[in-house]
């Protein structure tokens, strides 16, 4: 195991396997994530797609075992960083590499900032946890460096959170997320509420530090273009599971998708295309709660054969894009 550990840690910063996750509710227990499986390299920028409750925020939260207490529960599985399973370590080890080495940048910028704490104290305090040594001066010159890097003027970080709009506090966040100069920036929606010029601003300010400090991206998004703007790779995933990974050229030429893929690019609107309307994808998102015994996507699936709901499918795999569905076993097999 030891080996194996050693052989992953040379070849991914992030090796997530057979992850299960499940929330238990008074009301149920919901099965977030499936069998989770995704490898993250060194210094590259991965999308996750998916539709919302597809479990790509249970992915980053358990990578940083940030899940709910007493709520959210790893069953099964592991997150191999390197030569550590992140299942496996203590709380104590979690604070070192939160922030440091892993960072994420969180979805709702309202809840994520302390609003009685000045937002530069705020960026400052992840440097005062892993950077004791600095100084005081040094500290606040890179607070400063990153605050002009988001785009907020470095004299406004004596102001607090109410006295910024939704789209800097957003920002905000980002430079607490990068000020640290992680190995690993888990992006949950980064870009949401910001406007189209500042979102490119973004994006470009996190790929240049991913090309100076080799740092590893994490893009979870629902903006397609994005991802094929963004991204190296491109990992779909649905009920909990990645059903399609590939580069963005393997993904987004349409010439070999997943059906699920083929529904979320239909959504995207066609300059060219004369059609009246989109094409939707058909029902509504598997009950997490009442699995079937199958493919989770089979009710919605235009391709759907018996063998479907009877059996999951297994990965198939053709110059490392990766498509889980029985239709590609039954064409190729």
């Amino acid at each position: 195991m030891a080996q194996d550990i050693q052989s992953n840690s040379e070849k991914f910063l992030l090796d997530i396997r057979d992850l299960h996750v499940q929330y238990h509710t008074d009301d149920a227990v919901v099965c977030a994530l499936n069998g989770f499986n995704l490898q993250v390299r060194r210094g590259e920028k991965l999308g996750l797609v998916g539709e919302t409750g597809a479990g790509k925020t249970t992915m980053a939260l358990s990578v940083l075992r940030l899940l709910p207490e007493k709520i959210g529960k790893i069953t099964a599985g592991s997150i191999l960083y390197g030569e550590d399973d992140l299942v496996e370590q203590t709380e104590a080890f979690m604070l070192g590499l939160r922030g440091r080495r892993i960072s994420m940048i969180f979805q709702d910028a309202m809840t994520s900032l302390n609003p009685i704490v000045s937002v530069g104290d705020q960026i400052m305090e992840v440097l005062d946890l892993h950077a004791p040594g600095m100084s005081r001066h040094e500290k606040s010159e890179r607070v400063d460096r990153i605050l002009t890097m988001v785009g907020i003027p470095p004299a406004r970080k004596a102001e607090f959170p109410y006295q910024f709009s939704g789209g800097m506090k957003q920002r905000i966040v980002i430079a607490m997320a990068l000020i640290a100069e992680p190995e690993l920036l888990l992006a949950d929606e980064p870009t949401t509420a910001l406007d189209v010029t500042i979102q490119a601003q973004i994006l470009d300010m996190m790929g240049r530090l991913k090309e100076q400090f080799n740092t590893a991206v994490v893009l979870i998004t629902h903006d397609l273009g994005v991802v094929a703007e963004f991204c190296d790779r491109v990992a779909v995933v649905y009920a909990g599971k990645v059903v399609e990974e590939g580069t963005v050229e393997q993904v987004f030429g349409r010439a070999r998708n997943h059906p699920y893929t083929v529904g979320l690019l239909n959504c995207i609107p066609d300059l060219e295309s004369t059609a009246a309307r989109l094409i939707p994808i058909p029902g509504q998102m598997v009950d997490p709660t009442r699995l079937p015994p199958g493919c989770a996507f089979a009710d919605r699936c235009a391709h759907c054969m018996d063998v479907c709901r009877r059996e999951p499918p297994e990965m198939n795999e053709r110059d490392g894009h990766r498509i889980l569905c029985h239709l590609f076993k039954e064409r190729e097999g």
